[in-house]
């Protein structure tokens, strides 16, 4: 039996036509959206709400929150807004939910001027500095949560968790597959790249995101219920869960941002035929930054991450069998065979258009 979910980061463009990130768009600006969408009682408690209080719907500001000299908080730098499903049994299911969400957000953001873009890394601003600086007690709170010391690598980069969980799993079970998918990243990866854009310009690459990401962030990440079961490295592959409704969840974290929905149906399910797989045996526990950049850098066109991109989608394919699912494999596939990304196709559009701008503005087609 499995389950599945996903959150899904959205940036946007003002009214005025410019990107809305950190360095010009304030909490309340997104906060007006939020109050503005419903709240379902019945998600919860598979929804976890947090301390500060933010995530209190399908829907929240994704951000960097602010502290004073205390765990009080006092304000959240922007990036965003996340939409995240509720667990599903189908995969069908989520994508479904997430596209509703999607309309719903869209429809209620058109009215105070704001407009989903894709964006996978910030296409003007590289990094995040907090202002004002941090304070003591911020510093400290960062300074016991490796993680969270990758703050500036968050507030710029967008993409999905691609949650799955497979019931009555061991917690030893979970992790090797936690470490499976962190061996085959590199070449799940480029299946979403969308990231083409870098300081205003175009980078030389496919996914400027999972370049500067992956190795300071997971790309998998295992949610366990006991203090014991963790493994100690950087960054995280395990995490206590939170809520129960976490526990043995994984959650796979290094893809780019989709505005094809159907592309997220078809990565759930490589990841649903890599679980139930037994012949691919790769492990690790930290992703391979280098491998990742390579992947970031060339993608397809790159002989051994093509030919390794081919062996795990066919390996999840023969582990499906005869499930019903199989068929949300297809755009993998034709991606594949045509060796592009959706980066391909940005690149393509800012040659004609010459306008990040432009490009990202005809995006979200759906």
């Amino acid at each position: 039996m499995f389950f599945f979910g996903i959150e899904h980061e959205v940036a946007f463009l003002n009214k005025e036509g410019k990107f809305a990130d950190f360095s010009h768009t304030k909490f309340a600006d997104f906060n007006q959206i939020i109050e503005r969408l419903p709240t379902y009682p019945s998600d919860y408690p598979q929804l976890r709400v947090g301390d500060a209080g933010i995530k209190m719907k399908r829907w929240y500001i994704e951000g960097f929150e602010r502290f004073a000299d205390s765990d009080q908080v006092i304000d959240c730098h922007v990036k965003g807004i996340e939409i995240r499903t509720t667990i599903h049994s189908d995969i069908q299911g989520a994508i479904t939910e997430l596209s509703e969400s999607f309309h719903l957000l869209r429809e209620v953001a058109a009215n105070f001027g704001f407009s989903p873009v894709l964006v996978s890394f910030n296409p003007y601003n590289p990094v995040f500095e907090p202002q004002p600086p941090l304070n003591d007690y911020e510093i400290k709170q960062l300074e016991a949560y490796p993680d969270e010391q990758t703050a500036n690598i968050h507030m710029v980069s967008y993409g999905p968790d691609l949650n799955i969980s497979l019931a009555d799993l061991s917690p030893e079970d979970v992790i090797d597959i936690g470490k499976k998918l962190t061996y085959y990243s590199p070449y799940i990866v480029p299946f979403s790249y969308s990231s083409p854009f870098y300081q205003g310009g175009l980078w030389d690459g496919l996914s400027v995101r999972t370049f500067i990401r992956t190795g300071k962030r997971p790309a998998a990440l295992v949610f366990i219920e006991k203090q014991e079961q963790l493994i100690n490295s950087i960054p995280s592959l395990t995490k206590i869960a939170r809520i129960p409704a976490e526990v043995g969840r994984i959650e796979f974290k290094a893809c780019d941002s989709c505005d094809d929905f159907l592309i997220y149906a078809a990565l759930l399910t490589l990841l649903k035929g890599l679980v139930l797989d037994k012949t691919l045996l790769g492990r690790v526990t930290v992703p391979d930054a280098g491998l990742h950049q390579l992947s970031a850098k060339e993608g397809f066109e790159n002989e051994d991450i093509f030919e390794n991109a081919t062996k795990v989608l066919q390996a999840a394919e023969v582990a499906l069998g005869d499930d019903p699912d199989v068929h949300f494999l297809t755009p993998l596939k034709v991606l594949l065979a045509k060796r592009k990304t959706r980066s391909h196709e940005l690149i393509a559009m800012f040659h004609h258009l010459s306008s990040i701008q432009e490009v990202i503005r005809q995006t979200y087609q759906l």
